[in-house]
């Protein structure tokens, strides 16, 4: 009598690909709000609050990425306004966005990017493509991307 094997039934394991979408680039945000260095910090804020974003990228004409801006810039802003007793309406975004900005490439890993999310402590990573903007990731994307993948084998 042979050995029964309680895994079931096997079956020829060949090269066989697995669809599920696990690359950044199938979570990612495309339609963004985008800001331009010569905004207005008042009109950043304004958008922030309509939106309900925490912030964004910001581009120059040629959807190149120069910087990001956030609520904390924001209110970096605001604070100083008040410490120079200086209005704000004039003043442009271009001073206070984070010019130095991680990326991400939307082919690596949902996963890795969880990861890239814990070390960096960002909120968000912009992805670039051939020197242009294509999209974003957020935190809630990841979020959003394991309940997508629940009940898969996380690999």
């Amino acid at each position: 009598m042979g050995i029964k094997s309680f895994q079931g039934s096997r079956r020829q394991q060949g090269n066989v690909a697995d669809n599920t979408p696990f690359k950044v680039s199938d979570y990612m945000t495309t339609n963004l709000i985008k800001f331009t260095p010569d905004q207005t910090i008042e009109s950043v804020m304004e958008a922030i609050i309509k939106y309900r974003i925490s912030g964004g990228p910001v581009v120059n004409d040629n959807n190149e990425l120069v910087g990001i801006i956030s609520e904390g810039d924001c209110i970096k802003q605001i604070s100083e306004s008040r410490y120079y007793n200086m209005p704000m309406q004039d003043m442009t975004i271009e001073k206070y966005m984070v010019r130095n900005v991680e990326t991400i490439d939307g082919e690596m890993n949902i996963f890795d990017a969880a990861n890239k999310f814990l070390n960096a402590k960002r909120r968000r990573f912009p992805i670039v493509e051939k020197g242009k903007l294509v999209g974003q990731i957020s935190q809630k994307d990841i979020l959003k991307a394991a309940m997508a993948m629940k009940g898969h084998t996380w690999k």
